[in-house]
Order: structure tokens, then C-alpha cells, then sequence
């Protein structure tokens, strides 16, 4: 097996001769859950005399492969390497003379059924109840699944598509619309995009504007509700360019998911999916729309190379996040949020990652672990602390900020490694002699391959924390009478603040009491039995798995079965993996609702049963 050698994910020969343009012509067919028609590949050679391209696919079926030249069509010969679990298969087509310069080749294919970047939901699984549902989701590495690609972020392209799909259905993509012709959706991106970030959504959606470039798109019967949640967008955006720089993408829309969209949100350029667990009806969730948006800039436009360097990503994306909620709603806001941040990373490490430390650096290795396998909020919050503590180091924001939009500016449109951003980092701070101690005392090789939690944390403001803490203390070391009593159920808390107080005390060795009476007052006390709050109820399922209340199976159960956000549901079912009582309820439940998941979840889910 031959992988590339800029990226352990990768069959692509991408050091050779890389795609720079795609045009995609695609017929929807729900019947049989495919999508089949042609792709153009636009390559331009990086060395002379190229004889052979190699591309990555899974279960594709490839139907024919010619190239397009001045002279005619020329057929091609071609063959696909077998199937390797999580990398797909080498589909190498054979160029008949060795090839400078440009090169434009078609291919003729269907996806697989069961192909891994798409999810076919049938109309009982949506909100109507009427039509059938597509929707994609391509990172890390499953763009492979429905297209014959270059599957590595180090290669970025600009595409269009013209999409064939029922009349009475909407299609999207990742792109601009260019047209608004019943069946058949006409789309261009301009910018250059990595495979990944390729998306495509069919269904019964209907859209109502946000903002100036923003629209908001969800099936009828969430749509009001949707816009209302995201009103904010405008707003998120406009901090956003007061970081990073002038907005690229010409439009901002959001889609609210069905439930099986296993993240919270992904930032698909000009049209990024949402879950609808955001939906908290109080707008307390919103501000993963302003991570979304940061990765316009962070991800989007600078992208990391490969999936090793994924903190590139989404530590910088989480960076920004912080920023625009302390421009929003000040800076212990900001704070508080890297506060909850660490708390996440903290339950992460001890549960998600227990027994695979390695994935706990900021830098992973890849060679033989999947980019899903490797997927956890590391790269966020170890990434964004990295980031903060970099800020502080240089002085704050004044010194730091002109340096971090400098490099989104010279870096955009490129895909780069964490060496890229070393290297800028030190030609911009050495401008100043007065840095060069500075420089001299990061500890990068701590940073980036240490194992656990972040080196350094910041020294961040903890006043809206401290408020959390005491109400995790007092539910944690009283007995339930005293808790009954306690002047502190009189401080009131913000949705962020209840939900980082229900982390804290699950946090805890030991909880007094742990009784079916206590919880329940708990929940009466926060409201979280009423609450449409996803993070705070998947907190509160967790106090009921945690208390070993075998009784309330059903009530974790619907939970666990109201979302396939792999936030929620991967935690849940490793807790109840480890409950000897709970283990055989939580396999057959996975066993009934695998079908309805996205691949990448009921794969992690799979893992997480041990099963």
C-alpha cells in the first residue's frame, strides 16, 4: 500500500500533480440511494513527464475514465486497489504518454448505497414526514466516497456542479446557486476549497433571511424557529471581520439538520449545517454559529495541510470563537467560555481517550489511526489554549492580534503545517529585539507532543466560574437536606453557567447521596426535566447513568435517541458500557438506531460499546 508522502490519509500522488478546478454533473436517486453522473478533474502537473495519477475512492463504482484534449477524448486505462478499512481504496489511472502542463480527465461513476459521506433518510425521519433527505458530510476523509479526489486537505480546488434531483425537492451545495430551476440546481464556488469542505444537501427545505448575506434554511416546521435562535448571525459576522479580515465567501446561510448529523455544526463555505440540538429556544447555543463563521477564516481559508496538524483548524477557530464573544458580550464572557472549554477537554481525556493518551498531543500521528478515530476536542481547546497562552506571552490582544490577521492574510487560499505558523510567528515577533527572550521561552515540543491536558493555562478571569463551582460543591458534599437549606440555590446562573455547574459536579470522585430523590430535585431546582436544552439535559442523563438508576433507562434512552450528535451520544454510550446492569440495553438500543446514524458515528459508537 503506497499513501502519499504529505499525507499519511492519502493515496493521491499530490507532490506530483494536483486538482485545481472540478465540475461535478450528478443525478439524486433516492430509490437507490445514489448519486451517479460524471466528474471533470482539472490537474495541473508540479513535475514534468507524470505517467500515472493515483486517487483516492471508496466503493466507488467507476464506470469509465478518458481524458479531454484538443485532439478528442481518449479513453484511459485504470484499475482500484483493494478496500482498506477507513482509507478507502487507490483508484490509478494510467496516462497513455507522460504529461507536462495541464490535464483534464472524466470520470464516469456511481456512489456506493452505503457511502460513508452520505446519509439517505427516508420522509419518517424528517420533521414533514413527506420527503426523502440527502445530506452529505465529507470530512475528514470521505469526500473519497462520493467523488474520485485528491481526498487531502493539502489540495484545494474551485468546482462547480449542476445537481439533478426531484422537482418538488430544494438542492444546496457548498457554493453559490447560481439558478432556481424546479430539478435541476446549478452551483460555482470560486474559491479554492479542500475536499472535505464539498457538500450537498436535497430536500424539503424552505429559507427566510438572517442578515444582509444570510439566510437561514430548515424544513417548514423549523424554519421560524430557526431564524429566531440565529439572529445574532450579522452580528457574529461583522466581529469576525473586525479579527480576521474582509468576509470572501459572498454568502453566510445557515441549515438547521435533521437529527442524524452527527457534529454540531460544519463549515460547508457559503452554507454551513447545523445540528438541530442548538435549537434551546433561548439562543444559548448560538454562539456555535459564531465558531462556524470563525472558520471562514480558520479552516476554510487557511487550511491545515493534513489532518495531523487538525489543531490549525479548529484551535484557531475555537481562538476566534472566544474573541468574538468577548467583543459581543465582554471579556469574562470570553473567559468563561474558555473556562467551559477546559472542562470539556478535561472529561474528554478522561473518558473519550482514556486508553489512547497518544491522541491527547496537539500534534498525532497518524500513520495508522483514522482521522475519525483521532476526532476529539484536543485540537479545540488544547489548540485555542495554546493560542491564548501565546496572546498573553506577547503582551494581549493589542500585540497579538495585527500578528494573527497578518498571517490569515498570507497564508489564504494555501493549506499549511504547523511550521508555517512557527516560522511566521518568529520573522513577525523578531521585528522587535525586545521579543527575542520571549520567543526563547515557548516550550513548542510541550505544546505540541505532550500528552494530557494543556502545560499552561491561561490566567483567565473566574468570576462566572467560582458561581458554578459553589453550586457543584454543595450538591457534591451535602447531604440532601442541607443542599435544601443552602443560600446558594438563591444565586441565579445563565444556560452556559448551569450547564459548566452540571460538568463540574460530574467531574466529581464523589457525590453524597448520589439517591433517584436528589437528582430529581436537582432537576426540578435548574428546570432541566422542561428544558429543550441539549447540553444541559445530556448532563443530566449523564447524573442519572452516574447514580446508576437503572429505572430511568427509558428517559436515557430517549435522549440518546433524540440526536446522533456524536458529543452526546459517544459519551453516553461509553458510560453505559461500563455499567455492567446498562452494557446489553445500550447494545441492543445501538443495534434498533445504528441505521439511522451517519457512518462516522455508529463507527465510533461501535468502538465506544467495544462491540
Amino acid at each position: 500500500m503506497r499513501l502519499s508522502p504529505i499525507d499519511p490519509c492519502s493515496y493521491s500522488n499530490a507532490h506530483e500533480l494536483i486538482i485545481h478546478h472540478v465540475e461535478l454533473d450528478w443525478k439524486i436517486d433516492f430509490e437507490k440511494s445514489t448519486i451517479s453522473g460524471k466528474v471533470l478533474l482539472y490537474f495541473k502537473t508540479l513535475k514534468d513527464d507524470v505517467e500515472e495519477i493515483f486517487l483516492d475512492s471508496s466503493e466507488l463504482n467507476i464506470l469509465s475514465v478518458l481524458a479531454k484534449t484538443s485532439a478528442g477524448e481518449i479513453p484511459l486505462n485504470w484499475d482500484i486497489g483493494a478496500h482498506v478499512e477507513n482509507l478507502g481504496s487507490k483508484l490509478t489511472v494510467y496516462l497513455p504518454t507522460k504529461t507536462t502542463g495541464e490535464l483534464i480527465v472524466e470520470i464516469q461513476y456511481e456512489t456506493d448505497p452505503n457511502a460513508s459521506a452520505l446519509q439517505w433518510l427516508t420522509a419518517e425521519q424528517t420533521c414533514g414526514k413527506q420527503y426523502s433527505y440527502l445530506f452529505s458530510q465529507c470530512q475528514a476523509i470521505h469526500a473519497r466516497s462520493i467523488i474520485p479526489c485528491q481526498d487531502t486537505p493539502a489540495v484545494k480546488f474551485t468546482y462547480k456542479a449542476t445537481v439533478h434531483h426531484p422537482p418538488y425537492l430544494v438542492g444546496l451545495m457548498s457554493a453559490v446557486k447560481k439558478n432556481s430551476d424546479p430539478g435541476v440546481s446549478c452551483f460555482e464556488q470560486t474559491i479554492p476549497i479542500p475536499s472535505y469542505l464539498l457538500a450537498i444537501v436535497v430536500g424539503a427545505l424552505v429559507e427566510k433571511p438572517i442578515g444582509p448575506i444570510s439566510s437561514v434554511w430548515a424544513e417548514e416546521e423549523q424554519i421560524d424557529e430557526a431564524a429566531e435562535e440565529f439572529s445574532q448571525t450579522a452580528d457574529f459576522i461583522a466581529k469576525a471581520e473586525e479579527i480576521c479580515g474582509p468576509y470572501v465567501w459572498g454568502r453566510y446561510d445557515l441549515l438547521v439538520m435533521p437529527p442524524s448529523f452527527p457534529f454540531g455544526g460544519m463549515e460547508n463555505p457559503c452554507l454551513t449545517f447545523v445540528t438541530p440540538t442548538l435549537l434551546a429556544g433561548d439562543k444559548s447555543l448560538a454562539t456555535v454559529v459564531a465558531h462556524e463563521i470563525a472558520h471562514s477564516w480558520t479552516g476554510n481559508l487557511v487550511t491545515n495541510r493534513n489532518f495531523e496538524h487538525f489543531w490549525l483548524n479548529e484551535g484557531f477557530t475555537v481562538f476566534v470563537e472566544g474573541k468574538i464573544v468577548g467583543r459581543l458580550f465582554g471579556s469574562a464572557s470570553r473567559d468563561f467560555h474558555a473556562l467551559h472549554g477546559l472542562s470539556e477537554l478535561t472529561d474528554c481525556i478522561k473518558t473519550q481517550l482514556a486508553n489512547t493518551p497518544e491522541l491527547t498531543k496537539l500534534i498525532v500521528d497518524l500513520s495508522d489511526c483514522s482521522p475519525d478515530d483521532a476526532f476529539s476536542t484536543v485540537p479545540y481547546m488544547k489548540g485555542s489554549t495554546f493560542l491564548r497562552y501565546l496572546e498573553d506571552h506577547f503582551g494581549g490582544p493589542s500585540k497579538f492580534e495585527p500578528f494573527f490577521r497578518s498571517y490569515l492574510d498570507k497564508f489564504k487560499y494555501q493549506s499549511v503545517l504547523t511550521t508555517h505558523f512557527k516560522k511566521d510567528l518568529y520573522e513577525w515577533f523578531r521585528g522587535d529585539p525586545a521579543n527575542e527572550v520571549l520567543l526563547d521561552r515557548i516550550d513548542w515540543d510541550k505544546w505540541l507532543f505532550e500528552q494530557g491536558m494543556p502545560p499552561v493555562i491561561p490566567n483567565y478571569n473566574r468570576s462566572l466560574l467560582d458561581t458554578c463551582k459553589k453550586h457543584a460543591d454543595l450538591w457534591a458534599e451535602n447531604e440532601l437536606e442541607n443542599v435544601k437549606s443552602s443560600p446558594i440555590l438563591t444565586e441565579k446562573m445563565t444556560s452556559i453557567q448551569t450547564i459548566e455547574f452540571l460538568a463540574q459536579l460530574l467531574e466529581k470522585k464523589r457525590i453524597v447521596d448520589l439517591t433517584q430523590e436528589k437528582i430529581e430535585l436537582l432537576g426540578q431546582t435548574y428546570g432541566l426535566q422542561a428544558t429543550r436544552n441539549a447540553e444541559l439535559r445530556f448532563r443530566f442523563v449523564r447524573l442519572y447513568i452516574r447514580g446508576r438508576l437503572i429505572d430511568k433507562m427509558d428517559y436515557i434512552l430517549s435522549f440518546l435517541n433524540s440526536n446522533f450528535r456524536m458529543k452526546f451520544v459517544r459519551p453516553i454510550y461509553k458510560e453505559l458500557a461500563g455499567w455492567p446492569e446498562a452494557r446489553p440495553i445500550a447494545i441492543a438500543n445501538y443495534y434498533k438506531v445504528k441505521d439511522q446514524m451517519m457512518s462516522v458515528c455508529a463507527y465510533g459508537v461501535s468502538k465506544d460499546l467495544d462491540i
